[in-house]
């Protein structure tokens, strides 16, 4: 199975990216987030994380192999997630993300399913359907960093994953936690591990 895939960008479809690999040329799915995020990379060398699934009828013998390219691994964990809410798959979960990872993460955890039924192909059974089964998986995802402002190391993900366990446990609501590491990720700064992140988070609420 091909979990990661890096190649020059030859080429961007409305669901799909076009890579050249040596004598190769790949074409990987694509969300509609991540597509925005690769316009500025043409011709660049791109690295996907990517999920492999089989397209088509078996009954009729129609089935082609399809592999799918996230920016992060974090973002193709969230992915697959996603996919498996009942009345969800593959294809309807590719049309639906069109926000950001961290967007629909934080719908699905404040229970705004209102918001996911906004998402194309996503009715309000299905929003409903998506928080019941998600809301306690998601956290983590509500805190990816957005790409251009601050990219994130799959290190840095966890101790910013971590940081909010930390925060919940010392009686910080949800919102708040999420509101505080939000803040501290502002500076830019990398974190080597959760006390340093805490810290930084302790002496910007001293400042206020």
């Amino acid at each position: 199975m091909i979990t990661k895939i890096t190649g020059k960008l030859l080429a961007l479809h409305t669901d799909a990216a076009i890579l050249e690999i040596g004598a190769f040329e790949y074409e990987i799915l694509i969300p509609e987030f991540t597509r925005r995020h690769l316009q500025s990379e043409m011709l660049k060398q791109v690295t996907l994380h990517t999920i492999e699934y089989i397209e088509g009828n078996q009954m009729q013998s129609r089935l082609t192999p399809r592999m799918i390219g996230f920016l992060t691994e974090a973002e193709r964990e969230f992915f697959e997630l996603f996919c498996s809410v009942d009345g969800v798959g593959v294809k309807k979960a590719l049309r639906a993300m069109i926000r950001p990872v961290r967007e629909v993460a934080a719908a699905i955890e404040e229970k705004d399913e209102k918001w996911l039924s906004s998402l194309p192909g996503i009715g309000v059974a299905t929003a409903e359907r998506i928080v019941a089964k998600l809301r306690r998986k998601v956290p983590k995802f509500a805190l990816i960093a957005a790409r251009a402002e601050a990219p994130a190391t799959e290190t840095q993900t966890d101790v910013v994953s971590e940081t909010y366990e930390a925060l919940l446990a010392l009686g910080h609501s949800e919102s708040d936690a999420r509101r505080l590491i939000d803040s501290a990720l502002t500076i830019k700064k990398k974190y080597k591990d959760t006390a340093d992140l805490i810290q930084a988070i302790y002496q910007q609420v001293g400042r206020g």
